[in-house]
């Protein structure tokens, strides 16, 4: 067990120093060097790029769009988990305003401090961060619609707990829609012992069938996973589905 929590604290600073450093950078993670595809605001379309401050698209470290596939309304409560500077986010509260609201989760305070400045340029109010971990999620069971999340599942050393968490704070009929990074079967071991590789998406990621059984595990059903675009010569980012049956 201790074992366990050392190899689980050093993914943790491993991933925080790394985002840390974007932030104080301003600068998606995305880059050759880290073997991604297409990410960060290069994903973005018109129609999100006019919802979020260039800043906050530009510190974007996310393999796709969640609220591009999220179908949100107005009066719901929307969670992000990871939410880096805050791009999903503002999104998100523009979506679900006037009476829904937005909340972007993160453990890193740069980060933090960064997305609550984006906020403030684009003048949302609808919008909060809170500092907290995803395997341990500082909110209510049932208190929000939708949970959401960009490239960050996968950075998680414990996925199984993430997910159900995410599930905990979902209410009956909630939805799961996330972009994540999905691993081709055969990843090889030296790639997933790879510290680096994992900070930069890839090492962390699950199969396929890995992430539908912590899915199921998790208690979420209509679970779909859809490719969209290779990240990696053994990897591909993807939108993952799914809905916490109702009462």
């Amino acid at each position: 067990m201790a074992e366990l929590e050392s190899t689980a604290e050093r993914v943790r600073e491993a991933v925080r120093e790394k985002y840390a450093a974007a932030a104080r950078a301003g600068d998606g993670c995305c880059s050759p060097a880290d073997g991604a595809g297409a990410c960060g605001a290069a994903l973005y379309g018109h129609s999100e790029a006019q919802d979020a401050p260039e800043a906050a698209l530009a510190a974007s470290l996310g393999c796709g769009v969640p609220t591009g596939v999220a179908d949100l309304h107005d009066g719901e409560t929307v969670l992000d988990l990871g939410s880096g500077a805050g791009a999903d986010v503002l999104i998100s509260a523009r979506r679900v305003a006037p009476s829904g609201r937005a909340i972007g989760l993160d453990m890193t305070d740069e980060m933090l401090e960064l997305a609550r400045a984006n906020a403030a340029e684009a003048g949302v109010e609808n919008a909060a961060f809170v500092k907290g971990y995803l395997e341990e999620l500082p909110l209510e069971d049932a208190s929000v619609d939708v949970v959401i999340s960009n490239c960050v599942i996968n950075l998680s050393a414990d996925k199984t707990r993430t997910l159900a968490e995410a599930a905990r704070v979902l209410r009956p009929g909630g939805r799961l829609a996330i972009s994540d990074v999905v691993a081709d079967p055969n990843l090889d071991a030296q790639t997933k012992a790879d510290m680096a590789a994992w900070t930069g998406c890839i090492a962390g990621a699950l199969t396929e069938a890995e992430f539908r059984a912590a899915l199921q595990a998790a208690g979420l059903g209509e679970i779909e996973i859809r490719p969209t675009h290779r990240v990696h010569e053994r990897a591909s980012a993807a939108i993952i589905r799914a809905r916490k049956p109702g009462d």
